[in-house]
């Protein structure tokens, strides 16, 4: 990624083709999220399912977390039969394919058949967005020229994803209310035309398919050489270029996002213990939920470019921890709209912030020709820590409930929540000094 002078952007720069197709893209990467995670346990949570399984199940999102292991195929390897499609390209839609047949699969399959055949689908569901999402995010840091042009498409693609999560995590609740759970999946499995039409509609990155054919060429996969190029390559680079520096980097972004992947199984249950309904709560975030959004990812984009990319993680995971703490206030205020308004907006607007910022600056660690790859390695480092203690967040309240009360034991649990971000916001600033150190210094 060259870097180019700093750029003021105008309006129909956001309109560009580029930027609406990452737009698209990101919609695509994020409406399966919740729909393995957080969603998923509030329908589980509507069948009778108990909190301590709904955390254990919320494991098949690990798929997220280990997709660096065959993130070396979508740097190497075309989809048969897509192939015309450019590679980047074809695994997009081919995996698009894949998550929309699972998400009407599980809306078929429902409770009815069992929670292990659901899980199954389900864990399909979270591989094939996970392969997915390998192949966007090289597509859209492979199709930047320059730093300022990712930081747009970054901030574009935040804003589909957060989009997507909205409608996953509050518009669903509606849909489920009125119209029934299956039936809600299916329309989220017809939505994922949304990315695959993106994906056919978008420009294959030239200058990276470049380097990754040149690669294949001279040192084809099924060789000895082109197999440990593919595969330890990556990490090799990696390592080099950052050194010792890379070990703090991986640790200081899988903690980054912990408070929030820790409160995520519960959260829905959450707000169905305190008597909100789905419509209140969709409604909320359909609304004001969504100005706090959009507020957070043009901020985050804007700290990123202003204050660099340590600063802004640094001012982005503060307020991601005193958003997700924010939400001890709620068991006292039980189902007080007003209250759950200012804690929902200010959590959405600073969990954007926080999120457009770590993007920014995983994307700036990568290298062409191995970007699908080194980037899957820090988005599952990101993802890694969050989404395995995840799985005891419902655990952890049901054993407070007995000595201390449900509702005391969500207010801790959700202080103790954003108090697990300061690790990260440590090591941030550790490494913030010896850039700073550096930049003075360089020898």
């Amino acid at each position: 990624m060259t870097d180019s002078a700093r750029r003021r952007y105008k309006f129909r720069d956001y309109l560009s083709p580029r930027v609406l197709t990452m737009l698209a893209l990101g919609f695509s990467s994020g409406l399966p999220f919740l729909l393995v995670g957080n969603t998923f346990g509030f329908w589980l949570s509507d069948e009778g399912t108990s909190l301590t399984a709904i955390g254990f199940i919320s494991w098949v999102g690990l798929a997220y977390s280990l997709k660096f292991l065959w993130s070396p195929l979508l740097d190497r390897l075309d989809i048969p039969g897509l192939a015309w499609l450019g590679r980047r390209r074809g695994w997009m839609a081919a995996t698009q394919i894949v998550v929309a047949a699972g998400l009407v699969c599980m809306a078929v399959s429902g409770t009815a058949h069992g929670l292990v055949l659901l899980g199954a689908l389900a864990l399909v569901v979270a591989f094939g967005a996970a392969t997915q999402d390998i192949a966007i995010d090289a597509w859209r840091i492979e199709s930047a020229v320059t730093a300022d042009e990712l930081g747009l498409l970054t901030s574009s693609y935040t804003l589909g994803f957060r989009i997507a999560l909205l409608c996953t995590d509050s518009l669903m609740l509606i849909s489920a209310q009125h119209l029934g759970w299956p039936v809600s999946y299916t329309l989220c499995g017809v939505l994922m035309g949304i990315g695959l039409l993106a994906s056919l509609l978008a420009s294959e990155p030239a200058r990276a398919d470049v380097v990754m054919h040149g690669a294949k060429a001279q040192k084809p996969l099924w060789t000895a050489r082109g197999f440990s190029d593919a595969v330890a390559g990556p990490f090799i680079v990696f390592f080099k270029t950052y050194g010792l520096t890379a070990l703090v980097m991986l640790l200081a972004i899988s903690l980054y996002r912990l408070p929030d992947f820790m409160r995520g199984p519960v959260t829905n249950p959450f707000y169905r213990e305190i008597g909100l309904s789905k419509d209140v709560i969709g409604a909320v975030r359909g609304t004001l939920g969504l100005a706090s959004i959009f507020l957070g990812v043009a901020a985050g984009g804007f700290l990123s470019l202003r204050l660099g990319y340590m600063r802004a993680l640094l001012l982005g995971g503060a307020m991601q921890a005193l958003g997700i703490a924010a939400f001890a206030i709620l068991p006292a205020a039980g189902p007080d709209i007003g209250i759950f308004t200012a804690v929902m907006c200010f959590d959405d607007f600073a969990i954007s912030v926080a999120g457009v910022t770590l993007v920014a600056y995983m994307s700036s660690l990568t290298s062409l020709g191995y970007t699908a790859t080194q980037y899957a390695l820090l988005s599952s480092a990101y993802a890694l820590a969050g989404k395995f203690l995840k799985g005891f967040s419902g655990l952890a309240i049901d054993s407070m409930t007995a000595d201390m009360g449900r509702m005391n034991a969500y207010a801790l649990f959700f202080i103790g929540c954003g108090l697990m971000g300061i690790p990260s916001l440590a090591l941030f600033a550790i490494l913030e000094r010896r850039r700073a150190r550096l930049s003075v210094n360089p020898t």
